[in-house]
């Protein structure tokens, strides 16, 4: 299991138009091949800056199948226009766990 990580700057004045875009795009990321969860935080500190986290089985089922896919062409429609930037993407994998 690998988390994907994005840290996702949105343009000011978007944020209600991203996080509408991403509840849309929650089923395209349930249907994806190796995908059992998504995650949207929203800084406190930084109201513009999310964190989407994913998870999925392996980084191939990331970025080889999901990103060659039309739902990911769709997920980028129903959100690109909310980038202030790209994402930052990175994958992590769980080495500790105290709780």
């Amino acid at each position: 299991m690998v988390l994907e990580i994005a840290q996702i700057e949105v343009k000011p004045g978007s944020e209600a138009a991203f996080e509408a875009g991403v509840a849309k795009a929650a089923p395209l990321f349930r249907r994806a091949k190796g995908c059992s969860a998504l995650e949207l935080q929203r800084s406190v500190e930084f109201p513009g800056r999310y964190r989407l986290v994913v998870t999925w089985d392996t980084v191939d089922d990331h970025m080889v199948t999901f990103r060659a896919s039309d739902d990911f062409q769709e997920w980028r429609r129903l959100v690109g226009d909310c980038f202030a930037a790209p994402p930052a993407v990175e994958h992590t994998q769980q080495v500790l766990k105290a709780f």
